[in-house]
This record gives structure tokens, C-alpha cells and sequence, in this order.
């Protein structure tokens, strides 16, 4: 049972795959506390996934779209336009390498390839803000988060491009978090979240150990998808009305940690 913190508040939320998902666990918080919205993914992520029974269960508009495709967003904003009005809050949990799928190492990366990752982990936040700037479909004190990891600050062997991609993800929601701020107080971060057991997240090589490292290092352990979810839950709330421009750790306090007795011990260094 919620606290009613996104009451009224309407919103869009992509990414939802399946049960794992971050953005999955979300839309459930946002739900339980009383903000609606449209759920999408990409057409071959609704048909294979299972976020069809997501949207049924909490009785909410589902769209398919290709969130690097701007007919498709249009038709999205469109939905939610004749669903809600002006809307409150936006998730973006999208990212994707093909040169991860296709098992390319960082020095050998396919730089079509690495296109695509841009333009599907970082380009397509730019273009669902541009539109909906430009449609002027956020109301005044609305919130926009990308989900993001400290690889786009530290180097992590295995994360390949998507250590690029993410980097380029907080610099738009900078750079647009001083536009839209300007333009209709609309707020723009991005949440820094620990690794987590998402599809997305196990098809990085070696996930399994950064997992366990990332919780030995981290005082309070690695941040759950629900925490994860909690958190967007704040900041889409009016409590941080103005939080703008940031990259926010969830993350158990790995991010300023140097090294931790835990982590010694399971090395066997002392």
C-alpha cells in the first residue's frame, strides 16, 4: 500500500520487459502510489516479452515503439496525450549494444554497431525530449529520469561501449535538464544504479562477478530493482521539485568507497 506521493500525476514509462526489469518494478511503485501512464518497449520487446500482462494487471494504455524512431514517439505522445493531457513524468530504461550481443570485444568494435548502441541507450533519450518540448507535453514541475551506471565515470573491462553510451546519457540529461528547466521547470536526471539482475545487465560478460564485487565493496550492499524503483518513485514526486541536472547514486555507497575489509578478505590480501 502506497502513500498517494504521485497522486493525479500522469506519466510514460519505456523499458518494462519482463519481471527483472528495472522499469517493470517501477511502473508497480508508480502505480501503488497513484500515478498512471502508458507503458511501451520496442515492437520485438512487447511481443516477446511479458509486459502485455503488465500493463492488464495494473489497467494501463500499452504502446509498441521504437524509442529511436520519431513517427513512432509522435504516435506514443499522441496516446498519452488523449490518455492524460499534459503529463507529470517520464522513464527512460533503454539500452542496448549489439556489440555485446554479438560478443565483440572494445577493441575490436563494429562502429555501425556502436551507432546503434548510441542511438538506442543515449540518442533516444535526446529525441523523447526534443518531442515532447517541442509538443510542450510536460507540465510545469515534471520529472524525466534515464537509468545509468558509474561506468560512465570509471572504466569496467566488460561494460564496453555502453560505458560511452551512458556517459553520453548524463551529458543530455544535462544539457536538456538546463533547457527544459529554463523552458517549463521540468527536471532531468539520471539515476546511477548498482548492477542489477535485469536482462540487460546479465548480457554484460563477467556480470556474475562484478555483481559480487559491487556487493563486497558497497556498505550497505548492492541496490535492489526495487530500491531502484523507490527512488524514481521520489523523484517524480514533488519532494524534489528542484533536483535537476544530476547523476544520483543508488547504489549502496559504491561509488565513494576505495576498497572494503569484505572485499580484502574475499581476495585474501591480509
Amino acid at each position: 500500500m502506497g502513500n498517494n506521493l504521485l497522486q493525479g500525476k500522469k506519466g510514460i514509462i519505456f523499458g518494462a520487459l519482463d519481471k527483472n526489469s528495472i522499469a517493470w518494478k517501477v511502473a508497480e511503485e508508480v502505480y501503488a502510489e497513484g500515478g498512471r501512464f502508458v507503458l511501451t518497449n520496442a515492437p520485438a520487446a512487447v511481443r516477446m516479452g511479458s509486459i502485455k500482462s503488465l500493463a492488464k494487471e495494473l489497467d494501463c494504455p500499452l504502446m509498441a515503439a521504437d524509442a529511436t524512431n520519431e513517427e513512432d514517439l509522435n504516435k506514443l505522445f499522441d496516446l498519452a496525450e488523449s490518455e492524460y493531457g499534459k503529463i507529470d513524468f517520464v522513464l527512460h530504461s533503454i539500452g542496448m549494444s549489439p556489440n555485446v550481443r554479438k560478443k565483440r570485444g572494445y577493441t575490436n568494435l563494429h562502429y555501425k554497431f556502436l551507432g546503434k548502441t548510441y542511438d538506442i541507450s543515449a540518442i533516444s533519450f535526446h529525441k523523447i525530449m526534443q518531442l515532447l518540448y517541442k509538443r510542450d507535453l510536460m507540465n510545469e514541475w515534471g520529472s524525466i529520469l534515464a537509468l545509468s551506471y558509474i561506468a560512465a565515470q570509471r572504466t569496467f573491462s566488460d561494460y564496453n561501449d555502453m560505458a560511452e553510451a551512458k556517459a553520453l546519457l548524463e551529458s543530455i540529461a544535462r544539457s536538456f535538464g538546463y533547457h527544459y528547466g529554463k523552458k517549463a521547470k521540468v527536471r532531468v536526471n539520471t539515476i546511477s544504479q548498482s548492477p542489477t539482475q535485469t536482462t540487460a545487465g546479465t548480457g554484460v560478460k563477467g556480470f556474475d562477478k562484478m555483481y559480487s564485487y559491487a556487493e563486497l565493496l558497497s556498505p550497505l550492499g548492492n541496490a535492489t530493482a526495487e530500491d531502484c524503483a523507490k527512488y524514481c518513485v521520489m523523484m517524480f514526486s514533488d519532494y524534489t521539485r528542484r533536483i535537476t541536472m544530476q547523476n544520483l547514486y543508488s547504489d549502496g555507497g559504491f561509488s565513494n568507497m576505495g576498497i572494503s575489509k569484505e572485499l580484502l578478505d574475499a581476495l585474501s590480501l591480509e
